[in-house]
């Protein structure tokens, strides 16, 4: 079957069109984006603004026809953490349900960290042992930890690349002395659940996913995205401790010439490569792995297992 998946998320609205079955992989077949940025158009009071909601009931309309035009059976659609912490959240669920026919679930934070770890595991194959899957999104880190498709440790933690750089980066360049105060809240938000993950033993493989990691992998010397999804991709710490300072003196127009860095998102890498530093340094990472796999890729796979499989009745 042709399956969307539709990811409100706090950067993007993506719908991913995937051909697939039980027990086979997803075969993408169709990608569809808009850059919306919601975690940017939330006001003072903690609200998304009437022209946020506005332009993300025009950009779900657009991926609904998309998914139409492609042959979708289905569409999974999800929020996260942008909308799921806006004060006016029912208001813009209602609007976008009435608008657009679409009943729009949020994911809790510990769902976004369990439904990508299950990717990851997915990816990766039970030879993988226990796995520690880092993902750092718009909105939000989630961590899981386990040896099984079920993680025995998730935490969300409200530290995304773009809540972060609007809240606490407003320079450009960022000023040091800013820099500084988001190394240490960082620091001191990750160091709180460190302890919930320690105590289960050490991971046999520590892999990251979202588009954060890999723009810093890219950035650091790993393989481009045209080079194919099964090339092994790796990220250092020391080469993060390397980076981090440098992008720490570079306008967001410098860092948008750097190698996989995309226009839209340079902004943002800053702030990403400080929670992707603290994390592996409190976590004791050398060297991650990037998965191609994430969130998404969670969704469908969670619809797939509740197929039946060929065959059956």
């Amino acid at each position: 079957m042709r399956l969307g998946v539709l990811d409100v998320g706090s950067n993007t609205v993506h719908l991913l069109v995937v051909d697939a079955h039980p027990g086979a992989r997803p075969l993408p077949a169709h990608s569809h984006k808009a850059e919306l940025r919601l975690a940017q158009l939330i006001d003072q009071d903690g609200a998304i603004s009437d022209k946020g909601i506005d332009r993300l009931v025009a950009v779900l309309q657009d991926a609904l026809q998309a998914a139409e035009d492609k042959g979708c059976e289905d569409v999974l659609p999800f929020a996260t953490s942008a909308v799921r912490e806006a004060a006016n959240a029912d208001t813009l669920l209602a609007r976008v349900q009435q608008e657009t026919g679409l009943t729009l679930p949020v994911l809790t934070g510990d769902e976004e960290a369990r439904l990508t770890f299950l990717a990851a595991r997915r990816w990766f194959g039970w030879s993988a042992g226990k796995l520690l899957v880092l993902d750092i999104g718009g909105g939000s880190l989630e961590i899981a930890l386990g040896l099984d498709e079920e993680p025995d440790a998730a935490a969300s933690l409200p530290l995304g690349a773009g809540r972060l750089t609007t809240a606490w980066l407003p320079g450009d360049p960022s000023d040091p002395t800013d820099v500084r105060a988001l190394r240490r809240h960082v620091r001191a938000q990750i160091a709180r659940i460190v302890g919930d993950f320690v105590r289960l033993g050490p991971p046999d493989r520590v892999v990251a996913t979202s588009k954060t990691f890999k723009q810093l992998a890219r950035i650091a010397g790993a393989a481009r995205s045209t080079d194919g999804l099964y090339v092994q991709r790796a990220l250092s710490r020391r080469a993060l401790e390397d980076w981090v300072p440098r992008l720490a003196t570079m306008t967001t127009a410098q860092r948008a010439q750097l190698p996989g860095v995309s226009e839209g998102r340079a902004n943002q890498l800053l702030a990403g490569a400080l929670v992707a530093e603290g994390a592996m340094d409190l976590f004791g990472v050398d060297e991650l792995e990037i998965c191609p796999w994430a969130l998404r890729e969670g969704v469908i796979l969670r619809r797939l297992d509740h197929l039946p499989t060929p065959g059956e009745n």
